[in-house]
């Protein structure tokens, strides 16, 4: 079943994300192989926010192919899928806004971002963003959920 509207499945997308908290997302790497990793987003709406290391091999693929995909599997009768785009965050006001979000939103989707950068000026801290193009609630021996936003 297709939606129209991300907030006819926002309730039931973020029920099934908090259960789970990590998901993996699979970049494209520079010879052309997909490559996954366990990853801690936060959402906001139908955004994702990571706080993630600028300078590793995840922002290398990026930089070549910002496409993502990520899977959230807390049931395997119920996953749930997220294609997108990825963008590094640059604006200072915007980082700051990201690690109060990551602060106060209670665990165990968010954390303290203190102890592990100090601040957000800390070579390691950086932002990425993830707007999706199309997300699947999935629904095993059921019709899946599937809302495309823009670009999809």
């Amino acid at each position: 079943m297709e939606v129209q509207r991300f907030e006819d499945m926002q309730t039931e997308f973020l029920a099934r994300v908090s259960q789970v908290v990590y998901c993996t997302m699979a970049t494209i790497d520079r010879q052309n192989r997909p490559r996954s990793r366990v990853i801690h987003p936060i959402w906001e709406g139908p955004i994702g926010w990571l706080i993630s290391w600028p300078a590793s091999h995840k922002a290398k693929h990026l930089a070549r192919n910002p496409a993502v995909s990520l899977a959230y599997i807390p049931d395997k009768a119920k996953p749930v899928y997220v294609d997108g785009a990825t963008e590094w965050v640059d604006s200072v006001e915007e980082q700051q806004r990201i690690w109060d979000l990551h602060r106060t939103t209670p665990a165990p989707l968010g954390f303290d971002p203190q102890p592990h950068y100090g601040t957000i000026n800390h070579q390691y801290y950086g932002i990425l963003k993830i707007t999706p193009w199309r997300i699947e609630l999935g629904n095993l021996g059921g019709e899946p959920v599937i809302w495309r936003g823009q670009g999809a």
